[in-house]
């Protein structure tokens, strides 16, 4: 009794030394993590002197607003980075809704309807994903001049409408979908559209709100594509706004913070919006892959 005893104090020992441990390494890689936004937030609210120097001042002294204000306005004082905002939000939602949209359509039409030449569409859609988007974006280029989409909202969402990667995802999570939900359905007397809209999407939700986020966020970071079709500064993103206005002489560090501070806050609310969503659908993903 006394050895179990003694054996089990020894294995609580090192049970809790092992969890220790693993807050230990979670609590450094989060700082390691969260240490760039805290930079980029806290020197968005400095003067440019405060920013440089050493040691680094964690917390502001004061809310230096004139940096959001140089931001916003410009060094040219058009505000044109209000309409850059617009635009990356018209793109980036356009984007993800008929992403998601269509593939889940395909995603569930190649999971649970049986044709002759299934798996070889399946194949080749996969087969575009080991495409590098470098390659066909001279091709799509062309595409774009020749339908009159250059410097236009089709132009920057056309290329994007549908995302093989995401199809993948969404044909491996309703690949388990029990069939006999489906077939009881049809049995009631729902048709295909019904099965896929009352019963399909209102149970992929988890999976739905994943991917949203991350084309949202894809299409947000956007550059190389929007650096060729948009021309215009009244078409332009707001990644060509943050290279050109980095650039320019009038900007100081804070400026610049402030505009990186700015491109963040929509993708910190839709995230945090999606939060419980995004986890529920990371985990169900690793359990589809297992």
């Amino acid at each position: 009794m006394a050895q179990y005893l003694k054996r089990k104090k020894k294995t609580s020992t090192q049970s809790f030394i092992m969890d220790m441990f693993i807050w230990v390494f979670l609590i450094i890689a989060a700082l390691f993590i969260l240490a760039p936004f805290v930079f980029m937030f806290t020197a968005s609210s400095m003067p440019a002197t405060d920013i440089m120097k050493m040691p680094y001042r964690w917390m502001p002294q004061g809310f230096y607003w004139q940096n959001y204000w140089q931001g916003i306005r410009g060094n040219d004082g058009s505000f044109i980075y209000l309409r850059n905002i617009l635009n990356s939000l018209i793109v980036a939602s356009t984007v993800t809704a008929t992403t998601v949209i269509l593939s889940a359509l395909t995603g569930f039409g190649l999971a649970k309807y049986h044709f002759k030449g299934r798996h070889f569409v399946f194949m080749m859609i996969l087969a575009t994903m080991m495409i590098p988007f470098e390659v066909i974006m001279i091709p799509l280029y062309l595409i774009i001049t020749k339908l009159g989409f250059q410097n236009s909202y089709q132009g920057l969402i056309t290329p994007f409408l549908v995302n093989a990667f995401v199809i993948f995802l969404m044909r491996q999570y309703y690949v388990t979908f029990p069939d006999e939900i489906l077939d009881a359905a049809r049995i009631d007397g729902a048709s295909e559209p019904m099965i896929f809209s009352k019963i399909m999407l209102p149970n992929s939700v988890p999976a739905i709100a994943t991917l949203a986020v991350l084309t949202f966020k894809s299409q947000w970071d956007n550059l190389l594509w929007p650096l060729l079709v948009a021309q215009s500064e009244e078409m332009k993103t707001i990644p060509l706004y943050i290279v050109r206005f980095t650039a320019e002489k009038h900007t100081d560090e804070g400026a610049m913070m402030a505009v990186a501070a700015i491109a963040s806050i929509p993708i910190l609310i839709l995230f945090l919006k999606l939060s419980k969503y995004f986890i529920g659908g990371a985990t169900v993903f690793s359990a589809r892959k297992g």
